[in-house]
């Protein structure tokens, strides 16, 4: 019976799509559009991406907005056809004239990046700014690091504070840490320690290292909480095991000075040149000294052991550190 059922049911899809298809070829715009998507995603026929630009651009070329912004994906990332960003960008345009918000973000970002298009901030802007103002976070993000940077619009830190915070209400991780270094350094709205560890805490509880380094910088310093070494520590090696330079630094010099945990040179000397590693400019050369003041307070063997931890140590992912939290917690 289970075999008769499903044969049934494989004979009714082809029927469908054998439908779908007679619809298709007689220049039904809907059901081309259908067919590339079927065929893009293997969905009741065999995944294939050159039938899927096919149809695609049958729907596209009848101003079916949506096929219009897929056919720009399939040339922007070379997919059943030659990757051609300049094609891309002429099949986005024609979708974002008609409202098309994923095609008018796209558009933005070539425009930013000069991929397709020439680079034009301006005009990345303006598009960035269209879909921003329908609700999406992440262009709500680039135009306002457009406004801090003063990138095709004039700079403007109350501006980008303004549209940071849209973002960072919205759970996007990096407009919260952007949102809280405005709070820290008082650009575009009052310096705010209390307010800047608030939006810190919520970017780096999502994983983002460099807001982790500077949550662990405020528990160290105790601005906007109260001072723990401890709570630096933790936030310092999160953001060290995930390969910033600064957090690895300013775990190395906790280990230094003792501060949150035990005394431990090797540790120091370890975390230390991780972060001369990688640093750059007169922060490469603050490393570089500091590795030489804790090696004079070493033996020769316990630098040829930092040395080799420090060769052989690998990054973690968020989701690595995440789960080692969750262990921790039980």
């Amino acid at each position: 019976m289970f075999v008769a059922i499903a044969a049934a049911a494989i004979l009714a899809g082809q029927t469908d799509v054998e439908a779908l298809k007679a619809k298709a070829e007689q220049g039904d715009a809907s059901a081309q559009f259908n067919l590339g998507i079927m065929y893009g995603h293997g969905r009741g026929v065999p995944q294939d991406n050159a039938e899927a630009v096919k149809w695609f651009r049958m729907a596209a070329e009848q101003g079916v907005a949506r096929a219009q912004f897929n056919l720009g994906l399939m040339y922007n990332k070379g997919e059943g056809v030659p990757q051609d960003h300049v094609e891309a960008g002429r099949w986005y345009r024609l979708a974002a004239e008609q409202g098309n918000t994923a095609a008018q973000y796209n558009l933005g970002v070539m425009y930013n990046t000069g991929e397709g298009v020439p680079q034009d901030s301006a005009e990345a802007a303006k598009w960035f700014r269209m879909v921003a103002e329908q609700g999406d976070a992440t262009a709500q993000l680039n135009l306002g690091e457009m406004y801090y940077f003063g990138g095709g619009v004039p700079q403007d830190y109350a501006e980008a504070v303004k549209w940071y915070r849209m973002a960072a209400e919205q759970g996007v991780a990096r407009a919260q840490f952007n949102l809280g270094l405005m709070y820290d350094n008082g650009k575009g709205a009052p310096q705010d320690y209390a307010e800047a560890i608030k939006w810190y805490r919520m970017a780096a509880e999502q994983g983002l290292a460099e807001a982790q380094n500077s949550l662990g910088v405020r528990y160290a310093n105790g601005e906007g909480v109260p001072q723990d070494y401890a709570e630096a520590i933790k936030w310092y090696r999160l953001a060290a095991e995930q390969e910033i330079a600064s957090a690895q630094f300013n775990l190395g010099i906790m280990y230094s000075n003792g501060r949150g945990v035990p005394q431990d040179y090797l540790q120091a000397h370890m975390w230390v040149t991780l972060a001369a590693s990688t640093s750059q400019g007169e922060k490469n050369e603050r490393d570089a000294k500091s590795r030489k003041l804790i090696a004079e307070r070493m033996t020769s063997a316990q630098i040829a052991e930092a040395q080799r931890l420090a060769r052989e140590w690998k990054p973690k992912t968020w989701d690595e550190l995440k789960q080692g939290l969750e262990d921790d917690a039980r």
